[in-house]
Formats: structure tokens, C-alpha cells, sequence
């Protein structure tokens, strides 16, 4: 979930209305620990500048959520190996491709500075920044365990065409 411009009190309804809407599934509050636990969420995803994953850690365990997630957005291999001492169960490194909404975030890592990140953690990688349909498949032959994408959704029955060809050659 992620509403920037709500306050507090409105983005824990809605945080709560989306948990008891997602179940079984997982809901991830970003960058608002306080509101992803007091809301009943899975987890929260932290912004590389945000709380480092070490204290994120620590107020879960406190309250007794071992189970909750966390992970950490990181834009270089030294903040995804931060990211994973300090018990991020996932980090989201990136931008991998060249986008304008990722520029604040410096030059793309590209997909062999990438390919580092993956091997320098144990916790799965997400790859973010650019993805589309012509390239999503480079960052998961080079370790990711996904994509985070929005522009490449944009077209949902080109989408939906190359999840049925990815399906169909097995």
C-alpha cells in the first residue's frame, strides 16, 4: 500500500479494508511502519533513506510479529548486504533500466551491476526501474526473484498475451 498522501489515521482504514479484503494474500504497507502495524498489515517496505531494516526489526519483534516483513528499497550492493544484516527478508534494487521516475535515484545499475546485487545477498531481489515486456525477463535470468513494475502494466492484454506465451512453453 502505498498512499503518500494520507495521513495516518486514514491510511490505517484503508490498510485495514485492504487486509481484511486480501486475505490469504500478503499486504505491505510502504515506508510506514507505525501504520502497517498498528493496521494488522504483513509487513512494510522501506524507502533506502527511511529506518534501516535493523530497527524495523526490532519494534516488530517487541511486539511480537516475528513473522513480519520487511523490505528494503536499495540502489547499490553495500544497502542490499545493510538491508539483509539488519533482517530485511527482501530488498527491491533498481533502478536496473533507465526511467524518469527513478532518476532522483542516480544512473541505472544495468543489468550486470544488478546481477551483483542478487549474488551479494541470500534474500530474494526484486528488480525495479524500467521494466517493461521487451526486457523484464534480463533481470530474472540475471537472479531476481521478480519485478516490480507499473509502466509495463499499463497494457494488461499485452501482459495477459506474454504470461499465456511464457505459460505455454513451460
Amino acid at each position: 500500500m502505498r498512499e503518500r498522501d494520507l495521513g495516518a489515521r486514514d491510511l490505517a482504514a484503508f490498510v485495514r479494508a485492504a487486509v481484511a479484503a486480501a486475505r490469504p494474500g500478503r499486504v505491505l504497507v510502504n515506508d510506514r511502519l507505525d501504520v502497517a502495524l498498528t493496521a494488522g498489515a504483513d509487513g512494510v517496505h522501506l524507502r533506502a533513506t527511511s529506518l534501516p531494516a535493523a530497527a524495523a526489526r526490532a519494534v516488530a519483534s517487541r511486539l511480537g510479529r516475528p513473522d513480519f516483513l520487511i523490505g528494503v528499497s536499495t540502489h547499490a550492493v553495500d544497502e542490499a548486504r545493510e538491508a539483509e544484516a539488519g533482517g530485511a527478508d527482501f530488498v527491491v534494487a533498481g533502478p536496473v533500466f533507465e526511467t524518469p521516475s527513478k532518476l532522483p535515484y542516480g544512473p541505472p545499475l544495468g543489468p550486470d551491476r544488478f546481477a551483483e546485487v542478487c549474488r551479494a545477498v541470500r534474500i530474494p531481489v526484486l528488480a525495479i526501474g524500467g521494466i517493461n515486456l521487451e526486457n523484464f525477463r534480463e533481470p530474472l535470468s540475471r537472479g531476481a526473484a521478480g519485478v516490480a513494475a507499473i509502466g509495463m502494466l499499463s497494457d494488461p492484454r499485452a501482459v495477459a498475451r506474454t504470461v499465456r506465451e511464457l505459460l505455454t512453453q513451460g
